[in-house]
């Protein structure tokens, strides 16, 4: 081990930002909680953006640049998405599979489902994808035809507005998805500072793993919940885009969370932008290791670090680029139900959702509409799963330069990524969710099996899917630093 430089991971690149306003329109269908009254958007709390990182290595003969769009949206059912990305390769050729759909997860974006066009506000859903389709295509052209020598350095910074969310009711014992009080969250906050060579900033990325849960069924207006507060905050230290990148936050939301008031979201938001700002304010000059210089005789014997730009083999060993792709095939659960099973399910509570309404209890019509609502998600996803015994999960490890960045579609549990930076202390880990969906939903640890927790009752892979993923994930990291 080198004791006499120090520096902060890098990655020697080329790479463009552009960003754009993607609020949809007031009025559109926004009813994203089951336990909502509401249909329509009634205003905004704070705009919706699409945030597009080309990255590509030094060499233009290297591979080819990776997209990443930071997109403020829970998600885009696997219809919804595939439309988008088809139509993102139609309009700007580049290949699918070097573009990456980020998703905030806020729940406050709206529901962008088609199959909801009949209802109040779903006649503006058609036309808002098409318009964001139109958005993220010229961002992707504007960033690859703007490409720079760029560096990024990164820094691990701690912040702790997550907290864990499976919850043992005191009075029934259920575990419902809340705040707990009596169990350690990951607090690990990875930060990007991307910036040209002559040291001028381009972008922060933030990587950080809470659900953005903070406004719920009681909120009426589009908003990125606390992303949208959190980038206010670094953006006004910056002056360049900041991009927020979901980490494994399965069991992970805002210790204060589930309100209506969007007050709150931005005090959460502020809370992680502030995190952000101290671990940046730790870096040093751009493209610079602190070397240390020598003694220095005064009341006591100094030791004496300067800051020195990084040498030849530094800088080769922050330019590499490599990435692993496979597919884990994993097992569907046994009790995975069919579609018969759950439209079974389905009419069930719309009759005790009428029976309620009919006897004026308020709050029995409102549960009953929420497990309508359960079931119509579930046949969502149910109808898109790919045929056959075993379901190809599609994992994707990059290493870029000093860093190594994980992409995974679904919501995986926080040991995820606990694990893979407990495998590898010695290298930074930025694990990005959701990349490109959640057509296989969560992916809890066998521990939480058996417990009858939400993220359970609609998962859709069998117990100990998680785990194989995370091996996977943990050999491909140990085979892009072997190379």
């Amino acid at each position: 081990m080198n004791t006499t430089t120090a520096r902060p991971p890098q990655t020697l690149c080329r790479a463009g930002v552009a960003r754009d306003d993607i609020t949809p329109p007031v009025g559109i269908y926004h009813r994203m909680w089951g336990a909502a009254r509401h249909d329509r958007a009634t205003g905004i709390h704070r705009p919706l953006t699409a945030t597009v990182a080309c990255l590509a290595p030094v060499e233009e003969s290297e591979p080819a640049p990776w997209f990443v769009i930071a997109l403020d949206h829970c998600l885009l059912w696997h219809t919804e998405q595939s439309r988008l990305l088809t139509e993102l390769e139609r309009r700007t050729g580049i290949p699918q599979s070097q573009i990456v759909l980020a998703y905030s997860h806020t729940h406050s974006a709206g529901l962008m489902d088609l199959s909801r066009t009949s209802l109040p506000g779903g006649e503006l859903i058609a036309p808002y994808l098409e318009r964001l389709a139109g958005i993220l295509a010229r961002l992707i052209e504007e960033t690859r035809s703007h490409l720079i020598p760029a560096v990024m350095e990164h820094v691990i910074g701690r912040c702790d507005l997550a907290a864990e969310r499976d919850f043992p009711d005191p009075v029934t014992g259920q575990i419902v998805c809340g705040f707990h009080p009596g169990v350690p969250a990951d607090d690990t906050v990875v930060v990007g500072r991307l910036s040209r060579l002559s040291g001028e900033p381009l972008a922060t990325l933030v990587n950080y793993a809470c659900h953005p849960t903070t406004l719920a069924w009681e909120n009426t207006l589009i908003s990125p919940d606390y992303p949208g507060a959190m980038r206010e905050v670094v953006e006004q230290v910056t002056g360049v885009p900041c991009l927020f990148l979901q980490g494994a936050s399965g069991d992970l939301g805002p210790r204060e969370g589930f309100v209506g008031d969007p007050a709150v979201a931005d005090r959460n938001g502020r809370q992680l932008g502030y995190a952000v700002v101290s671990a940046l304010e730790s870096l040093g000059p751009v493209g610079c290791q602190l070397v240390y210089r020598g003694a220095v005789v005064s009341g006591a014997t100094l030791g004496v670090w300067d800051w020195k730009p990084l040498g030849e083999a530094e800088s080769r060993q922050a330019s590499r680029v490599d990435r692993v792709r496979e597919t884990v095939p994993l097992a569907y659960r046994p009790e995975l139900p069919t579609v018969d099973d759950v439209e079974g399910e389905r009419a069930r509570w719309l009759a005790q959702e009428a029976d309620a309404r009919a006897r004026g209890d308020s709050t029995a019509e409102r549960d009953a509409h929420a497990m309508v609502e359960r079931m119509d998600r579930q046949l969502t996803r149910l109808a898109v799963l790919p045929a056959g015994p075993l379901y190809p999960f599609l994992l994707e490890v990059w290493r870029w330069g000093d860093v190594v960045w994980v992409l995974l579609e679904g919501e995986p549990y926080q040991s995820f990524q606990q694990i893979l930076r407990q495998r590898y202390p010695g290298t930074t880990i930025m694990v990005i969710t959701l990349a490109n969906g959640a057509r296989c939903s969560y992916l809890p640890p066998i521990s939480s099996w058996g417990r009858k927790i939400y993220q359970e009752s609609i998962a859709l892979l069998a117990p100990g899917c998680l785990e194989q993923v995370t091996e996977a994930a943990v050999r491909a990291i140990g085979r892009l630093l072997a190379r």
